[in-house]
């Protein structure tokens, strides 16, 4: 990689990873609890994530429906079960586009099957399960980790990153260095348009390998060059 752009990545990055990105990001749930417990940030967040697809204005609307039916306290929303009554497990009806109401509840009750069992989720891939963060959360929630599972690494990058910025960083035992891009098909495309991979397939291994090259600038925090890529995008309008 020539050092042009990686000069040029390492200022959008600084460019975008800034407290005026998350008004407009899915990631402003989980900051509306941050001052709430690490569950509370905990479960906002992997909800958000779960519903983080399609375009920002459709994932903002439905994110703020469900953050208006867990109230102040997701924790307490998924310990006393109230999921139940918003989420039929009978119900194969959409709740958001493929999202059923069934797959709702499903993801409430491996919720509350963690929390009735740990303190926090973070505890719970610590105690139970090996490998990368990655790696263990696919376990947690018997998700493939033999694809890219964009939403899944944004979770994690908000809950693992720690510059206080945009990523809540409130994870403690896990390295940012272990994350991976959360790679969607816009990502992938900067990422071919910049050179960065030769890859054009959305795969877990274009995810790894567009990491591997981001090391290179962010040695240690790879998933920086996630708002490099999104700058790159937003200043040359792909």
């Amino acid at each position: 990689m020539k050092e042009e752009l990686k000069e040029q990545l390492k200022t959008w990055a600084d460019k975008y990873n800034t407290i005026e990105f998350i008004a407009n990001d899915p990631v402003q749930f989980p900051h509306r609890k941050r001052n709430n417990t690490k569950q509370d940030i905990e479960i906002s967040g992997f909800i958000t994530a779960y519903l983080s697809f399609g375009n920002r204005k459709q994932i903002i609307k439905i994110c703020n429906i469900v953050d208006n039916m867990m109230g102040k306290s997701p924790y307490e929303y998924v310990v006393t079960k109230r999921w139940e009554k918003d989420f039929d497990k009978e119900n194969l009806s959409s709740f958001y586009r493929m999202i059923s109401h069934k797959q709702m509840n499903t993801i409430f009750s491996k919720l509350y099957h963690i929390y009735n069992s740990f303190e926090s989720m973070e505890e719970c891939l610590l105690a139970q399960y090996e490998g990368t963060p990655f790696e263990r959360i696919c376990k947690a929630f018997e998700f493939s980790d033999k694809s890219p599972q964009k939403k899944i690494n944004m979770f994690l990058r908000w809950m693992i990153r720690q510059d206080g910025i945009v990523d809540l960083g409130i994870w403690e035992h896990f390295s940012p260095s272990d994350l991976i891009i959360p790679l969607d098909t816009h990502v992938c495309r900067m990422a071919y348009l910049l050179g960065i991979t030769q890859n054009k397939s959305y795969s877990l291994s274009a995810a790894k390998s567009i990491t591997q090259e981001l090391k290179k600038i962010f040695p240690s925090d790879p998933c920086k060059g996630d708002f490099a890529l999104f700058g790159y995008g937003v200043e040359n309008k792909q």
